[in-house]
């Protein structure tokens, strides 16, 4: 082997060597510290671009659950309202029934009467409760809401209002009823009976809307488990494998800047013949 002090190429080899020991060390100490494998484009152009692509589709997911959550929330406390404005009805039919009995005391009939106000109150105040984040299905307040069901945000899922107030319809009594008299409990009945058949119905209407709603945010959340799992597979590092290849290139960093002190010394060995 010519020793040259002009160009030492033992030299050149052992600093290439340990230039690319260096890059491959630097290399994986990045996917360790962000746990990724491909973190930015020159990394891996084509797997970074898949990626963005899944990371904004999850994203667009993200904002679907949160609409489908704010959606379950608003029917959940619309079916617990109407729920008691039911049975408020049903106490109402009591006092109906009660009231037609011709038998009954003036002070029998007046008491049932105030009862009867006194439930149509608390149907008022039910409904008037029955809001969540500004939103109130049973009151008459607005009209049908929807939410997003995709992340481009083309298709919307729809819970449908359902005026409860009274005398709007569904519920067809009125704030001023009264069973006061035999004649008026006995007219009375008709509309009871109407408006616990509608409630029902309503409610139904509701309840049916919110389990579509339910099994779509399922499938919204698994389709997000999906692609965050896709996304991992193509990004995530080997953290495993990553500390044992650092541990290699450790011992290979210092092998190779032996190597270059040694290849370094080289020339120094024809000042020997000089002595």
């Amino acid at each position: 082997m010519t020793i040259s002090v002009q160009n030492n190429s033992a030299a050149l080899l052992a600093l290439q060597n340990l230039n690319r020991t260096t890059d491959q060390l630097s290399s994986v100490q990045q996917e360790i510290s962000t746990t990724l494998k491909v973190a930015q484009p020159k990394d891996n152009p084509a797997v970074w671009a898949t990626a963005q692509g899944q990371q904004i589709d999850i994203n667009g997911l993200a904002s679907v659950s949160q609409s489908l959550n704010r959606a379950t929330s608003i029917s959940d406390v619309a079916l617990s309202a109407g729920q008691q404005v039911s049975d408020l009805l049903n106490q109402i039919k009591q006092d109906v029934a009660a009231a037609q009995d011709p038998q009954l005391d003036t002070t029998g009939r007046q008491s049932l009467n105030t009862d009867f106000q006194g439930l149509l109150q608390r149907i008022t105040s039910t409904i008037s409760g029955a809001a969540f984040d500004g939103a109130n299905l049973l009151d008459g307040s607005g009209g049908n809401l929807n939410f997003l069901a995709t992340a481009d945000a083309t298709q919307v899922v729809t819970l449908s209002a359902q005026n409860l107030s009274l005398s709007a319809g569904i519920i067809t009594l009125s704030s001023t009823g009264t069973i006061g008299t035999l004649q008026a409990a006995s007219a009375m009945m008709a509309q009871v009976d109407a408006s616990i058949a509608n409630v029902t119905s309503a409610l139904a209407t509701i309840g049916d809307q919110a389990k579509l709603i339910d099994a779509h945010s399922t499938l919204v959340q698994n389709l997000s488990d999906v692609l965050q799992t896709g996304m991992g597979d193509l990004t995530d590092a080997d953290t495993a494998a990553d500390s044992a290849r650092l541990a290699a290139l450790n011992v290979q960093q210092q092998l190779g800047e032996q190597s270059l002190n040694v290849a370094n010394s080289m020339p120094s060995i024809l000042l020997s013949l000089f002595r």
